[in-house]
């Protein structure tokens, strides 16, 4: 049985035994269960054809069990190791959630804090939470079960969402350069350039050209013919790991991500070196120590960031991967999908007086 496109996430994967005998011998399905050289007779009452049916549905579940599924491998450890690695994941999972929170409401309410930048670190914050609540509760169970099963659907869901998420988090980062570009190296033109409504609207095609890209990449993916075996070594649903389901020729589908990885990579990536390097030329023109220690202060978090995020993006799509592992695969995606999200919000908050002044603030008001 082929399928194609969006019809496989509505089809089963694999033929029935069954089904092909019947196939192969030219009998139709009820002679094949009622063991009859004839079609079923029209004098043949209800009840016998719903039998049939009956037993029509119980092969048919018994030869698939859960349809549409997609085999989640996880880290083939033993079970004591996975139960605290379960434990791990809970505890960064509720400190990224809390910690980017934290930075939204702040953000939210605290007018010293409505400014370009810390716009941007919002919109950070709100994709970290996208991300992350998009990968570790599926992570948690895959832990708790050494595995787990997802629909075709499910994955490509799971694929939209951590797409969406990383691919506007790198949009983002490149923004937050340039903000620091023109704060530092224009200062005087920083409030006609950087208008709170100028940074909305590019922040919300910085959500809506992510989407588009990913919404691309599913269509191109959804059109490929899937067969078994079906399952996904990997702790999420990535392009990667779908397309190496396919049967079909894959050839354009990793054309087009070549293509579309462009814009989303290298664009963002020139933009951020180019940005930090008239920074750095900059602060290096400011004649007294304290001066440059005070502009390069307002960037190094951001750097810091982009650092970490890109550093891992890189090694786990731009580096060659033959000489990987399946499992330095696994803990390279756990960098920038687990780990990234948990530390930016400790970064911004510890290393910005801003932010450490509007928690002062909100403690002081709910003591009192």
């Amino acid at each position: 049985m082929v399928h194609r496109g969006l019809c496989a996430f509505h089809c089963r994967f694999q033929t029935p035994d069954w089904l092909e005998s019947a196939h192969v011998t030219g009998r139709s399905y009820e002679e094949q269960l009622s063991g009859t050289s004839g079609p079923i007779q029209k004098g043949e009452d209800r009840t016998a054809q719903a039998r049939l049916i009956g037993r029509l549905d119980t092969e048919n579940r018994r030869h698939h069990g859960n349809e549409d599924a997609s085999n989640g491998a996880g880290f083939q450890v033993s079970q004591g190791l996975r139960h605290f690695l379960f434990c791990v994941f809970l505890v960064v999972y509720c400190g990224t959630i809390c910690g980017n929170l934290l930075i939204i409401t702040l953000v939210s309410t605290s007018k010293t804090l409505h400014t370009p930048m810390y716009y941007f670190i919002s919109q950070l914050s709100i994709s970290d939470i996208l991300l992350t609540t998009n990968i570790v509760p599926n992570l948690l169970h895959i832990l708790l079960n050494n595995g787990g099963t997802i629909t075709f659907i499910g994955c490509f869901a799971q694929f939209c969402f951590f797409g969406v998420a990383d691919t506007s988090e790198c949009l983002l980062l490149s923004l937050m350069s340039y903000d620091r570009y023109v704060a530092i190296c224009n200062p005087l033109h920083y409030a006609s350039i950087m208008t709170i409504s100028r940074c909305v609207i590019l922040g919300a095609m910085c959500w809506l050209f992510a989407f588009s890209i990913v919404i691309i990449e599913i269509i191109s993916t959804a059109k490929l013919i899937f067969c078994g075996p079906n399952t996904i070594d990997h702790l999420f649903c990535d392009m990667v790991p779908l397309l190496e389901l396919a049967c079909s020729d894959t050839s354009i589908v990793h054309l087009e991500i070549y293509l579309i990885g462009i814009p989303i990579i290298l664009i963002p990536t020139a933009i951020i070196v180019m940005s930090y390097t008239y920074i750095v030329l900059a602060i290096l023109r400011i004649p007294s120590i304290s001066g440059r220690q005070k502009a390069f202060s307002t960037c190094s978090s951001h750097l810091i960031v982009v650092s970490i995020f890109y550093w891992t993006l890189f090694c786990v799509y731009v580096v060659p991967t033959k000489g990987q592992t399946v499992t330095m695969s696994k803990i390279l995606s756990l960098l920038y999908t687990v780990l990234t999200p948990l530390v930016n919000p400790i970064i911004y908050s510890l290393r910005n007086k801003d932010i450490k002044k509007a928690v002062h603030k909100v403690v002081y008001k709910r003591a009192i």
